[in-house]
């Protein structure tokens, strides 16, 4: 009886069914024999290899994160270095180093060397100091530091009032600190009371306040017994170290000490020694290395010293000296002529390259063809305008059908067009039926020739021989254009006492910013011809870093991580080299290794905002020091819109404030991705401060930047679609210069200049819809703009020569 009463459940439920299985009953019985065992078995074998491979790749993972903790902790890694950062000015760092260096040397024991073992901690370490108020010393700490311990004290409270644990210097660190890259952080907070409840209450005080301003797996320490030093130092240890990925793609060195030899068969030049340890890549010596703020240089040799500050010294061996003189060379490394990478930084140009040769009979033929072709399908130019410029001319046959009641009125002396004055052009005027057809190259010449006095130079001038009030009204004037260019960008008056067709010449018409076809190899600067370019800068990098993995696997001529060795930097400047030694005494001297082609000099383009604290306008051309990564240049950047939907990008006057721009540069060559923090000189000789942040984004002499402006007038008499504009042109040889370019008003017209009217500039235009009185004409014009090449590339040689 029971039995019959059981719940059956349905046998053909599909909730966790496959989809196959759901359509079984769909298949044929004839189908059905066709799917074999064998296949169901390839499935299953199909299944095991996917577990298999996600298995392995687990283990590769976890193999990889073991090496790097193993090549970071051991006895073979170089010293992890720990950087000091008070948050305010009340924190005093010199107690807290004495205290974590008595912890890892233990009691009694004075060590001069930098590096400190602790056998107890099973631990190498360097402890440095950032000076509270030097920006270039801290940046320069960080971008070594292993780790950076901010030091928190409740003694800010009070001193400022504010009721903040950190002052504006340590804020404008941190934010600098994030644009390089934060290597892993620790809060310590020192300065408690000794009541529990004060202590512990401050602690959640300053927990609170500093939590938003570091990343998430950020610890905070108490740091004022010895107790709880000796818990930060063992979760230390263990700690896995979180670096940036910049600083792992090249060999560098922080320098423990730096010395000079004189060099007896170069005048003015000697050798720069620096003594450290090798960190992130093996150090090839064939590799150029660049010296921060000194340039680039080849070594002359590397010697492998013995390690003076061992992690498992034996007994009675006192290693820790401060003279490393005595320090025993077991291995001395040379470079090979002819592995060893040569110092190219510009590319010799060549006047000639432009020449022809006599052409062959082939290409006389094949110009003659192509000169028949033209004569067939002729039309009519504009005097001095190349084929190339002609696609820029709106053709008449596109004008508005309105305007057939005068087009049998033509200009008579046949001046139509983008024309110069006959006496300026210095060429004879042609007085046979191909007046208007000039030869290419005579039309570019003579462009160029013409517009000597057009570029405007934005850059200030030099403050050395300028008085207090001159620079205080340069800075006045260059703050009134930074307003106007935000109030009205790209609006230019033309000038009265100059022709527009000379003054603008170097400018033309774009129907369409977008679509508009720009030859990028067209009117170079004589600069394109000293840089360097990449066919296909992608696949250049993938071979560059490949071959720097290649080369760090060769053990004959490589130094590896974690050595201790001295490297000899020829032919540096006695002057440049005497100041990198008085400046190891406050911060360390980074020499860092180059990638291949990393000397030489092309056009880097930066992703960069205007850094918030800065509040002082940043002018096109105007000096920065760049500091990349490791290397530090001095540029004279042009900005730029960053335009995702066209190959052209409209240049900025002026780095606005709250957005992004690109800037681009002449520089030595860095592959990406690396960081950008750009400073900028103060008045009188002041420190530098931090102007722009960013980073670098690529490497293109062909991207095209084009500087905008805009001519406009004033509708003197409107019919309709028909108005008389003024003001906008001083002459009517200017009006029947830019009659081919397409003119539009503010309030949405669009229409073509028709004739001039009169002896002033005035002219007649028609426009696609009914012109208000009260509207404004304009045109817009446009030419290429380049970066300023910059008179020194490296700040210490110029501070040198001046």
């Amino acid at each position: 009886m029971a039995g019959s009463r059981l719940q059956v459940n349905k046998p053909h439920k599909t909730r966790f069914a496959s989809k196959s299985s759901r359509n079984v009953h769909k298949i044929p019985l004839k189908d059905k024999s066709k799917i074999s065992k064998s296949e169901r078995n390839v499935a299953k074998g199909a299944k095991a290899a996917r577990l298999q491979r996600n298995k392995m790749m687990r283990e590769q993972k976890r193999a990889a994160v073991l090496k790097e903790k193993r090549a970071s902790s051991g006895s073979k890694s170089p010293p992890r270095v720990i950087v000091l950062f008070g948050l305010s000015a009340s924190v005093n760092l010199n107690a807290i180093e004495e205290d974590i260096l008595a912890l890892l040397s233990g009691e009694g024991n004075n060590t001069v060397f930098p590096a400190v073992a602790s056998v107890e901690y099973k631990l190498r370490a360097t402890v440095l100091k950032a000076p509270h108020g030097d920006l270039l010393a801290c940046m320069e700490m960080a971008k070594v530091a292993d780790l950076i311990a901010f030091i928190a004290s409740p003694a800010s409270l009070c001193e400022d009032g504010t009721g903040h644990f950190i002052d504006s210097f340590g804020s404008q660190c941190l934010s600098i600190f994030r644009t390089l890259g934060l290597p892993s952080t620790v809060v310590l907070i020192r300065d408690l009371p000794d009541d529990l409840k004060k202590k512990n209450d401050l602690k959640k005080m300053c927990t609170s306040s500093l939590a938003s301003e570091f990343p998430e797996d950020c610890e905070f320490y108490l740091a004022d017994t010895k107790d709880e030093l000796q818990k930060f130092m063992r979760l230390f240890k263990d700690q896995r170290l979180a670096v940036p990925h910049w600083r792992n793609q090249r060999p560098y060195l922080m320098s423990q000490k730096v010395d000079i030899v004189a060099d007896d068969c170069s005048s003015g030049k000697c050798t720069l020694v620096l003594t450290g340890y090798i960190r992130a890549r093996g150090l090839s010596v064939n590799q150029l290395v660049h010296v921060a703020g000194a340039g680039d240089f080849q070594l002359s040799k590397i010697d492998l010293l013995k390690d003076p500050c061992p992690l498992n010294a034996r007994k009675g061996e006192d290693f820790m000296e401060s003279d490393d003189t005595n320090i025993q060379v077991v291995h001395c490394f040379t470079p090979d002529p002819l592995k060893q990478e040569s110092l190219l930084v510009e590319n010799a140009p060549d006047p000639l390259a432009g020449e022809q040769t006599w052409p062959t009979e082939a290409e006389m033929a094949e110009a003659d063809k192509i000169q028949k072709e033209k004569k067939q399908k002729k039309k009519r130019l504009p005097w001095g305008t190349s084929d190339y410029q002609a696609a820029w001319i709106v053709d008449d046959a596109d004008a508005d059908a309105d305007a057939d009641a005068d087009d049998g009125d033509s200009d008579e002396d046949g001046d139509e067009g983008m024309v110069l004055d006959d006496v300026e052009s210095g060429f004879p005027v042609q007085k046979h039926k191909d007046d208007f057809e000039l030869d290419d190259d005579q039309g570019s010449l003579f462009l160029r020739e013409s517009d000597e006095e057009t570029e405007t130079d934005s850059v200030m001038m030099e403050g050395d021989n300028l008085t207090k009030e001159q620079i205080e009204e340069q800075i006045r004037k260059i703050k009134e254009e930074h307003s106007e260019d935000e109030e009205f960008p790209d609006e230019v008056d033309t000038p009265v006492d100059v022709p527009a067709r000379k003054r603008f010449a170097k400018y033309r018409g774009v129907k369409s910013f977008r679509t508009s076809s720009w030859d990028p190899k067209e009117s170079l600067p004589p600069e394109y011809a000293r840089i360097f370019a990449f066919d296909n800068f992608t696949r250049t990098q993938k071979h560059v870093l490949a071959r720097a993995l290649d080369v760090e696997q060769d053990a004959s001529d490589c130094i590896p991580v974690g050595s201790y060795t001295r490297i000899h930097i020829k032919e540096v400047p006695t002057g440049v080299a005497s100041k990198l030694c008085m400046l190891a005494k406050i911060m360390p001297v980074i020499s860092s290794g180059l990638l291949q082609h990393e000397s030489k000099i092309s056009v880097l383009h930066f992703s960069i905002r205007k850094h918030d604290t800065y509040d002082a306008p940043i002018k096109a051309k105007e000096e920065l020091l760049f500091h990349v990564g490791f290397r530090q240049f001095l540029s004279r950047p042009i900005f730029s819109s960053d335009n995702i939907n066209s190959d052209k990008h409209k240049m900025e006057r002026f780095l606005h404030a709250g957005r992004f721009s690109i800037a681009s540069i002449y520089a030595p060559i860095s592959f990406p991705s690396l960081p950008l923090i750009a400073l900028k000189s103060g008045v009188e000789d002041s420190l530098p401060v931090v102007a722009a942040v960013g980073s670098l984004k690529s490497i293109d002499p062909d991207r095209i930047t084009l500087k905008k402006i805009i001519l406009s007038g004033y509708p003197q008499r409107v019919s309709k679609k028909k108005a008389t504009v003024r003001y906008m042109f001083h002459n009517p040889e200017d009006v029947r210069w830019f009659k081919p370019i397409e003119v539009w008003t503010k309030c949405g017209r669009r229409g073509r200049i028709k004739e001039p009217v009169g002896t002033h500039g005035a002219m007649k235009c028609v426009f696609n819809g009914v012109l208000q009185q009260h509207d404004t004409v304009c045109m817009s014009l446009y030419k290429r703009t380049y970066p300023k090449w910059p008179q020194y590339w490296f700040p210490l040689p110029s501070a040198y020569q001046n």
